[in-house]
């Protein structure tokens, strides 16, 4: 998954979730929130969510790595597949803290994941390294943006898995490498990242229509700050921007 590091032309606006939730931030609801019948599930959701994202990045990513050109490329990818597993097991421990079944935390986003996967598998490797960073982006700033209505030490971990690993500097700089000798590469790679923003919008779109629990995290409640219209409609302003910074990243058009 794309991850908080330096990106170049978009650097300056990974802070805007951080900015945009620091009121709400300060506000989120503190441990005894687990006692709410409404906050408690949408956590769980939240981190068993990202929990099977950062399993199927994990598988993706092993994949990936028979593909790559040299054997130092296919080292690289074999050392992101493993930070991505152990972000996995810090979710995953964290669900067992919880006393829940990570399991059971997982199932209910592994239809909508892996029909994501399915419709976006990539053609050949530069393919997979765009979506690794383009696809997956999305979802990590809409989880960012997420983790600013939740207590302190779940944000803390959910901040934490959604780090980079040196993934952005390695992708980068293997898809310009790549349009640098053969320009017609960025072409088809634009159309590539279009493809997979409109698949990825879907499928957080789904997820959202089935886990009420989800949209109750960001708007909030009587007790618990949220997200009005208005707001909900600047965090998809800025999904938009940023991908379109990672797209120009890469030195590809949006």
């Amino acid at each position: 998954m794309e991850r908080s590091e330096s990106e170049g032309p978009g650097e300056a606006a990974e802070q805007a979730p951080a900015a945009a939730g620091r009121q709400a931030s300060e506000q989120a609801p503190g441990v005894a929130a687990y006692d709410d019948p409404v906050y408690r599930p949408a956590v769980i959701d939240l981190l068993g969510v990202l929990a099977y994202g950062e399993l199927t990045a994990f598988e993706r990513l092993a994949d990936d790595a028979t593909m790559a050109p040299t054997l130092e490329d296919k080292a690289a990818l074999a050392a992101l597949a493993v930070t991505e597993f152990h972000h996995f097991e810090r979710l995953r421990d964290r669900l067992h803290h919880l006393g829940v079944d990570p399991v059971s935390a997982m199932e209910p986003f592994r239809t909508a994941l892996d029909s994501f996967h399915r419709h976006t598998a990539p053609a050949d490797w530069l393919e997979g390294l765009v979506k690794a960073y383009v696809g997956d982006g999305i979802a990590t700033d809409f989880y960012r943006e997420v983790a600013a209505y939740v207590d302190a030490e779940t944000r803390a971990l959910v901040l934490e898995v959604l780090e980079n690993s040196g993934h952005v500097v390695f992708v980068v700089d293997r898809v310009r490498r790549a349009i640098a000798e053969d320009p017609r590469v960025g072409g088809r790679l634009a159309l590539w990242g279009r493809r997979l923003v409109g698949e990825a919008l879907s499928q957080a779109q789904r997820v959202a229509a089935e886990r009420d629990a989800l949209t109750a995290l960001l708007v909030g409640g009587v007790d618990r700050p949220g997200m009005d219209l208005a707001a909900i409609g600047r965090m998809f302003a800025r999904l938009t921007e940023k991908h379109a910074q990672r797209m120009a990243t890469l030195g590809l058009q949006a």
